[in-house]
């Protein structure tokens, strides 16, 4: 079994700031780090566990997040800032039999949820698909459900397992901090993090081996609502070839094949 993980910091068990552990200039920012690696290998060590043969690790936070020199020896890092087009990345992942998430976070929105958001944090008011609010999540589940790839686990706060669960209700997830606000939560240690993480994520893959898990797929014609915080954003985004402006904060984008409109 070939599986894709794909990784972000904000839900992470201990990293609660976006000011002081999710930016590059935070103070906290290079133990965040050392935090996601440490639940990125518990997970590798899990999948293993479980029967994996080969591990692909995405460095999915935005200015990126993986602490290289702790990083799992058996697994393989997508990283690099400024990103790759993902149609380049596409020819090394589009095989494999399943992907994963470690260290999610809710959608934008979601009161209780730390450090909740939707691709940017400091730009994006919501995204919605077809008239449904959606997240990262939703995002990374459709588009690797195109290839035929399920998405069977996830990690994060408890509204990013509840959020993943609401998708794709045959999904495992280990919750390793509850939110009670944007800034704040409460996590569990780190050391039960990651044992919590390790023994979920190989349920997922041996429940998944017994019984699949389908891939994420929604009908097509597709509309991709975008609303910005501020207008200038939504200026911006009106001249891009595609977008049409739907009022002063809010953009909108239409197609048919869900891998060219779900990341806009």
């Amino acid at each position: 079994m070939k599986i894709f993980m794909c990784t972000d910091i904000e839900g992470v068990a201990g990293v609660v700031s976006f000011s002081e552990q999710a930016y590059p200039d935070g103070r906290y920012y290079d133990a965040a780090k050392k935090l996601l690696t440490a639940e990125i290998n518990a997970a590798a060590d899990g999948l293993f566990d479980a029967g994996a043969t080969e591990i692909m690790v995405l460095d999915g936070h935005g200015p990126g997040a993986v602490h290289f020199e702790d990083l799992h020896q058996e697994v393989k890092l997508i990283h690099g800032r400024p990103t790759s087009p993902r149609y380049v990345r596409d020819r090394f992942i589009e095989d494999f039999d399943a992907c994963v998430m470690v260290g999610q976070h809710a959608m934008a929105g979601i009161q209780t949820s730390n450090m909740n958001h939707t691709q940017s944090s400091k730009v994006i008011d919501y995204y919605k698909l077809n008239g449904k609010l959606i997240g990262e999540i939703a995002q990374f589940a459709l588009y690797h459900g195109d290839f035929g790839i399920p998405l069977i686990f996830l990690s994060g706060e408890a509204d990013a397992c509840d959020e993943a669960e609401a998708l794709i209700p045959e999904i495992t997830t280990a919750n390793v901090k509850q939110g009670l606000s944007r800034g704040s939560a409460i996590s569990i240690s780190a050391q039960k993090s990651r044992a919590l993480i390790r023994k979920k994520i190989a349920e997922s893959l041996l429940k998944h081996k017994a019984n699949p898990i389908a891939p994420l797929k929604w009908e097509a014609p597709y509309v991709l609502e975008k609303r910005f915080f501020h207008t200038s954003e939504a200026d911006a985004a009106e001249s891009l070839p595609g977008y049409e402006r739907i009022d002063s904060q809010t953009v909108q984008f239409k197609g048919n094949d869900i891998r060219e409109v779900i990341y806009r």
